[in-house]
């Protein structure tokens, strides 16, 4: 019998939990204690467990057996092709803890494939907090392209488009949009999509084997609103319309079903890629886009999640 059997699964799971809010969440002995309900020296005594058996280098390498019962049941329950659940913080309100590092420990397992790969990238703060956790990597065998135009209304970079901060990263050969994130009137989209440089980009979208995006949630303090893209009154009559949460810009209802008109027939990303032929996976956690995640997931805009536990159990009802 190896010495994690001896240990017992249970120790384990508390050692690799108390290892997470220690290494990953960046929590104190004290803290851990207190949001555990156990003593300080059992907190001191669990975290290290977790490196004398090897559970954490950079991320926790044990499997929480509630996460991974949560994943399975979400992936049953939505007949979804990947999900992965990362522990909760039970007082934090961050909604990048967590699955930032999930994601970024899977796109890296993408990237580390020898055979070529196209990678589709959307954006927003999650999938930025990601891609800053990846190691630099030399892969030139792969593509990665973006789904997002890059330019903000004022003729800037987008902040929270990932793309660039990629390319950083990782040596592969990178395809950009550079187009503003949503069109002053659908007819300009229309002429910004049919020029010949943008027309190969969205071809390579199509093509994608697995893709990465956020779910920006539409309440008052909506991604797509803070961040310039659209403005007050537009926001109001989107929520109007019924709009909860969008996907690079692409604003869906309760159901799952796309807005018409509004922004929407402005919108200059590419379409996501298909979810039948290919691997499309959300990142995204937290009460206020817990009913954007559950559009999603239900009408298939994507067919992969990586969440934590609180809103995991929330999407199962309860």
């Amino acid at each position: 019998m190896n010495s994690r059997q001896e240990i017992g699964s249970t120790r384990l799971d508390d050692a690799a939990r108390a290892g997470w809010l220690y290494y990953v969440a960046g929590n104190t002995q004290d803290q851990i204690a207190a949001k555990l309900g156990i003593s300080r020296q059992t907190a001191q005594r669990l975290v290290s467990l977790a490196m004398s058996e090897g559970l954490i280098k950079v991320r926790v390498d044990h499997p929480i057996a509630n996460c991974l019962d949560l994943a399975a049941r979400l992936k049953s329950r939505f007949a979804l092709d990947l999900v992965e659940v990362v522990p909760s913080d039970p007082t934090s309100s961050s909604t990048t803890i967590g699955i930032a590092e999930a994601a970024a420990a899977e796109i890296e397992r993408r990237l580390r494939s020898e055979a070529p790969i196209v990678m589709a990238i959307g954006t927003g703060r999650t999938l930025k907090a990601a891609i800053e956790q990846l190691p630099p990597m030399e892969c030139p065998q792969h593509k990665v392209v973006s789904l997002t135009g890059n330019i903000s209304p004022d003729g800037s970079a987008a902040f929270y488009n990932v793309i660039f901060t990629m390319a950083d990263r990782v040596k592969a050969r990178s395809f950009p949009m550079p187009l503003p994130v949503i069109a002053s009137s659908p007819e300009e989209r229309e002429m910004l999509l049919n020029q010949p440089m943008i027309q190969p980009t969205l071809a390579l979208a199509a093509e994608a084997d697995v893709t990465f995006i956020g779910i920006g949630d539409l309440g008052p303090k909506a991604p797509l609103y803070e961040d310039g893209f659209i403005s007050e009154s537009e926001l109001k009559a989107l929520q109007k319309a019924g709009g909860i949460a969008e996907i690079v810009g692409w604003v869906f209802d309760r159901e799952g079903r796309m807005i018409e008109g509004i922004t929407n027939d402005r919108v200059s990303s590419a379409a996501l890629p298909s979810r039948e032929k290919s691997l499309v996976i959300a990142l995204a956690m937290g009460e206020r886009k817990l009913p954007g995640i559950l559009a999603a997931v239900n009408r298939r805009l994507v067919n992969g999640l990586i969440t934590d536990e609180r809103t995991a159990t929330a999407l199962l009802g309860g």
